[in-house]
């Protein structure tokens, strides 16, 4: 998982300056204040363009937006919180391009989609972009989270901290172990799963987030739904099967390690074969025998013989 905590200082400001917009907190009638204090003039920027640009962003949300754009835009808003902290206002498309990892043109295209086209020879301004990526994910609001599972992985998630600074509050955890149930995780007391539906009522709940094991993944996700709840994060080891509406998004590092495994063993084959056998064989053993396989059966070792056979 990459880490997504929000950098302090000068991307917490512009932060704030996203979330005071979307809110209609900002007056600009109010002695160039907000909220009673000074604004800076990235804040008095962001706002004038906001409004300036506001029928524009309308028109162009209610066409839709690619999901390849909006997969991107997450990335994009954290290398913005990346400059915005090194005191950086104005951005080239190609520099942050680079800081997010795409080509210009592919970002240029994905911006456009937001209604900003940057200004020629400038850039992009950095406060009013953070303000509009952030806006586009729904991150102006806050959203109520509940986490079903509160094993390793579900205190994790829990105790992460950047959550918080995006927008999502973890409402309440629940589990069906006795010895997990009433303990404390992260200022939160763990409730019975039971408790499930009456707790989406409670806390409005917008995000489930399913870290049960395989085996109660499936129920724990049509309880979810039932309840109300549209959005949910899947860290189960299962395909989870919900009705038309329903956003799953699925996690699974076991899947993303054996991707890396695949390039990690084409590497291994393109270096000299004689470099390959010193550091694949075990002594003792040549060949490397057996192999482990994760749940403790042997594997049989895979001969070149073997291999040209198949």
């Amino acid at each position: 998982m990459h880490s997504n905590a929000m950098p302090s200082g000068a991307s917490g400001h512009a932060a704030s300056n996203g979330r005071l917009e979307a809110n209609g907190r900002v007056n600009a009638n109010d002695q160039g204040k907000v909220n009673g204090h000074p604004r800076t003039e990235g804040q008095a920027r962001a706002g004038e363009q906001a409004r300036a640009g506001e029928q524009a962003e309308v028109s162009t949300q209610s066409d839709g937006i690619p999901e390849a754009t909006v997969a991107r835009l997450p990335v994009y808003l954290r290398a913005l919180y990346g400059l915005a902290e090194r005191g950086i206002s104005t951005v080239a498309s190609e520099e942050l391009a680079a800081a997010a990892g795409v080509n210009s043109a592919k970002l240029r295209k994905d911006l456009s989609h937001l209604g900003s086209y940057g200004i020629r020879g400038v850039g992009y301004d950095v406060d009013y972009l953070v303000y509009q990526v952030s806006r586009t994910l729904g991150l102006t609001q806050d959203w109520p989270v509940l986490i079903v599972g509160a094993g390793n992985l579900g205190r994790a998630l829990a105790n992460y901290g950047g959550f918080v600074s995006r927008g999502f509050t973890i409402s309440a955890m629940l589990d069906s172990d006795p010895a997990i149930v009433g303990s404390r995780i992260a200022r939160l007391t763990v409730r019975h799963v039971d408790e499930l539906e009456a707790v989406v009522a409670r806390h409005k709940v917008a995000i489930g987030v399913i870290a049960t094991p395989a085996g109660s993944a499936q129920a724990t996700c049509d309880r979810l739904v039932s309840a109300g709840v549209t959005s949910i994060l899947n860290f189960a080891p299962l395909v989870l099967s919900v009705p038309e509406g329903v956003d799953v998004r699925k996690v699974d590092l076991s899947i993303e390690l054996q991707i890396l495994a695949f390039h990690a063993q084409r590497r291994s084959a393109s270096r000299p074969e004689s470099e390959s056998a010193s550091a694949t064989s075990t002594p003792g053993r040549p060949g490397g025998g057996n192999a482990k396989a994760v749940d403790g059966r042997s594997r049989p070792q895979i001969t070149p013989e073997l291999a040209a056979k198949g």
